[in-house]
C-alpha cells in the first residue's frame, strides 16, 4: 500500500523499498524524497482492501440490475464486466 501512497503523493516519483521500512525508501532518478510521516498519513486516507473489494461488488451488482433491466452501463461498471 506505500507504493500507493506515495505515487498519489507524487505520480512521478521513482523509488525502491529495501526491506520492510519505510525509512529504507530508496529514491531514484532525482526524486525528491517524501517524508516518512506524509506516505503514513497518505496511506491511512487511502481506502483500504475491504473497502475495495466492496466497492467492486456494488458495482458488479449494480451493472446486473442494468443489463437486466436494459439500462446504460457507467464505465466503472462496464469495467467490472469486460476486465
Amino acid at each position: 500500500m506505500f507504493d500507493k501512497a506515495i505515487k498519489s503523493i507524487n505520480p512521478n516519483a521513482v523509488f525502491r523499498l529495501i526491506g520492510d521500512d519505510l525509512n529504507d525508501i530508496e529514491w531514484l532518478e532525482g526524486t525528491t524524497p517524501i517524508s516518512v510521516a506524509d506516505i503514513e498519513a497518505k496511506i491511512s486516507e487511502l481506502p483500504t482492501w475491504e473497502e475495495l473489494d466492496a466497492q467492486a461488488e456494488a458495482l458488479k451488482a449494480s451493472a446486473k440490475a442494468k443489463l437486466i433491466s436494459g439500462e446504460a452501463l457507467t464505465e466503472d461498471e462496464a469495467n467490472t464486466i469486460v476486465l
